[in-house]
């Protein structure tokens, strides 16, 4: 199973990271902590100080079209905080 899906790179999580050494993470929903834990230890060689999780379920959206009004939801979706000891740090735009 793949846990983590992709990084979250928005203002708020760059100043978290700067602020706080945590960094963003869109999850699978069925992971825990420990799995994302150890996903992030293997893939970015760093130490995990804590891991906070949060779920959020989809939105009903609507849109106003030629043909009519078109309804729908977006995706739910587990995101991942995580807090990396002092000292190490994950370099998001290292191969681009």
């Amino acid at each position: 199973m793949n846990i983590l899906i992709k990084p979250i790179v928005t203002e708020k999580m760059t100043s978290q990271t700067e602020d706080y050494n945590r960094y963003g993470f869109l999850v699978e929903k069925k992971a825990n902590k420990i799995q994302i834990r150890k996903a992030v230890e293997e893939i970015y060689g760093v130490t995990v100080e804590s891991v906070n999780t949060m779920r959020y379920g989809g939105k009903k959206k609507s849109r106003f079209t030629k043909s009519g009004i078109l309804t729908g939801r977006t995706d739910s979706y587990k995101k991942a905080i995580i807090t990396l000891v002092e000292g190490d740090q994950i370099d998001f735009y290292s191969n681009i």
